[in-house]
């Protein structure tokens, strides 16, 4: 499977904010979106999840196997700033929720609610309610919603902002596994994340409307 971004532009307002962006990725690639905030990168990320509409363009995800080509958001998680889960809930009931909903997508597996919250390293507390739990433990949580639904692109919004050294080393090697298993991540991240020898692309905001971005 590779993932192709062809001529993407998107507005934020009634102006643009990028145009022509394409890119392609295969199999185990990365690709890091830098650029200073407000340039369009959180944009770009929310478009290639299908969450936001772009102005042109496209991003589909092709099998090698048989050609076809459906939306990359169907193939896509997507961790932004927000965690997605309930504070009302229990971690274990918020984590079987996305199990259930989404499924698996594509060759690879995921793992169960208990074994993704150790692989996030909070075994033994799934039983709590989401709001009980600290800020950290709260965003590690939101990290195992990649893990107990498989999907082959991760697609990340500074998915360690604010967390300590230990769990950034933690999602980097979620993050590492993931990509030598075949998967595909697009992030916007100041940390290394386990993007060895990852593609940049340099998101220049409205100051680059008349520029054609490619990684």
């Amino acid at each position: 499977m590779r993932l192709n971004a062809e001529n993407l532009s998107a507005r934020r307002g009634d102006d643009l904010i990028f145009v022509n962006v394409s890119f392609t990725l295969a199999e185990g690639e990365a690709l890091v979106l830098t650029g200073r905030n407000g340039s369009g990168k959180s944009t770009l990320l929310r478009v290639l999840a299908g969450l936001l509409r772009p102005e042109t363009g496209h991003a589909v995800c092709i099998s090698e196997d048989d050609g076809e080509t459906r939306a990359a958001g169907e193939f896509s998680h997507y961790l932004g700033h927000r965690n997605g889960m309930k504070r009302e809930l229990t971690v274990a009931e918020n984590l079987a929720f996305w199990k259930s909903f989404l499924g698996d997508l594509g060759a690879g597996q995921s793992l169960e609610v208990e074994a993704a919250a150790s692989a996030v390293g909070l075994a033994g507390i799934t039983h709590l309610p989401y709001g009980y739990l600290s800020a950290g433990q709260q965003r590690r949580f939101a990290m195992a919603r990649l893990l107990v639904a498989h999907r082959p692109i991760w697609i990340l919004d500074e998915p360690t902002a604010a967390l300590d050294r230990r769990a950034d080393t933690m999602f980097e090697d979620l993050v590492r596994r993931h990509r030598q298993a075949g998967g595909i991540v697009i992030a916007a991240t100041h940390q290394p994340l386990g993007m060895e020898g990852a593609k940049s692309l340099e998101m220049l905001g409205f100051d680059g409307v008349e520029e054609e971005y490619s990684a």
